[in-house]
């Protein structure tokens, strides 16, 4: 791709989000009741590809447990008031009422609790009674901490997720993650991000994780790009974090590292252009925070929010729409993207002619600015 002179001292590539592009229908059409939207993931199949981001304003036990059910995944924060707090929904009922300027600050007051191993394995052992696949997620920096814990409590998906990821961590003051050496010891298959360039997701796919996050986690509350400047637009993030995978399977003889877009969609277009540009799956938060049984009671939040000394979140107030199970699978009653996600993409795969989610990452795509 083409640089653009910025200036005279500084070229960069033009990257695209997903609202800069559109996918291009075939000459062929499906019926939406014929087209799959299964995925499958070392020995996990799921009846939907979306993953529940892990966000305090999304997910619980009890969210989890019903996501499952409804035929996906949802990733339980282990690092959050569930692990820190053996009855957090006193504290989520404050935080949906705090006023904008008290919230931030109130956040990393709650979240200053220290977390407590043994809620750690209950979480896990309470999802995994109820019969559904069992996620939970660590940060790069407490997973050497606790890992044994989750593994012990009997976890079938280790996500270890953090704003940005990198198998080369350095570190002068603590020993850093030794991804690979990690990710081999683990009985348990690993997703591992957030990344999005095609350098650091191949060194990542190199760990032996079972799949990468691309972007930077929780779009809706999130201000790393004020905060920090740092931004990359999706659409070119999950392209070329694809390409990465295409040639992976290739150097590793054959071995499949699946693309997970990781935040920044807020519609059902938003995801479906997802899979156009080549993920297996998709991570999101805010269409959920607007569920009438999301934790965060409307209000939406990431672990970014209370970081204790620069945050790059905020609270943002969602509102409540419909229960998991319309903005899932519908019926939807408004005609903005934000219900009946799976019904959508289906229609959007229908339209463009494709039965399986493998072969939408084929689909044409143009750019069409906003």
């Amino acid at each position: 791709m083409a640089e653009v002179e910025i200036g005279r001292g500084k070229s960069g590539r033009r990257a695209y989000a997903f609202d800069e592009i559109g996918i291009v229908p075939s000459r062929r059409t499906r019926d939406p009741e014929e087209v799959s939207v299964a995925w499958q993931i070392d020995a996990y199949r799921f009846e939907m590809p979306l993953v529940v981001a892990p966000m305090d304003s999304v997910v619980s036990p009890a969210t989890a447990i019903a996501v499952g059910k409804l035929g996906g995944l949802a990733v339980l924060d282990l690092e959050g008031l569930w692990t820190r707090y053996e009855n957090p929904e006193s504290l989520l009922a404050e935080i949906a009422s705090l006023d904008e300027v008290r919230a931030t600050r109130r956040l990393q007051e709650v979240y200053g609790e220290p977390i407590k191993e043994e809620l750690i394995g209950r979480r896990i052992q309470e999802v995994r009674d109820a019969g559904v696949t069992v996620a939970a997620r660590l940060s790069p920096q407490r997973t050497a901490q606790y890992h044994k814990t989750v593994i012990d409590a009997g976890v079938d998906l280790f996500v270890i997720r953090g704003t940005t990821v990198s198998a080369e961590h350095v570190s002068g003051r603590a020993e850093p993650l030794n991804l690979k050496q990690f990710i081999y010891d683990l009985d348990v298959p690993v997703i591992v991000g957030g990344c999005a360039t095609y350098t650091a997701a191949l060194h990542l796919m190199r760990t032996g994780a079972a799949g990468v996050l691309v972007g930077f986690g929780g779009g809706s509350g999130h201000t790393t790009r004020t905060v920090l400047g740092v931004a990359v637009p999706m659409a070119s993030a999950v392209a070329d974090v694809a390409a990465a995978r295409r040639d992976y399977l290739d150097e590793s003889g054959g071995r499949y590292v699946h693309v997970i877009a990781d935040g920044g969609m807020t519609n059902s277009g938003d995801i479906a252009k997802a899979f156009a540009c080549g993920s297996d799956a998709v991570m999101v938060g805010s269409p959920f925070a607007r569920s009438t049984e999301a934790p965060g009671r409307g209000y939406h939040w990431g672990s970014e929010a209370h970081h204790g000394e620069v945050p790059r979140g905020a609270r943002v107030n969602l509102g409540s729409i419909g229960s998991m199970e319309q903005i899932l699978y519908g019926p939807s009653h408004v005609a903005d993207g934000s219900m009946n996600l799976i019904g959508a993409l289906r229609r959007a795969m229908a339209t463009a002619g494709y039965s399986d989610l493998k072969e939408f990452q084929r689909v044409q795509v143009v750019v069409a600015p906003h």
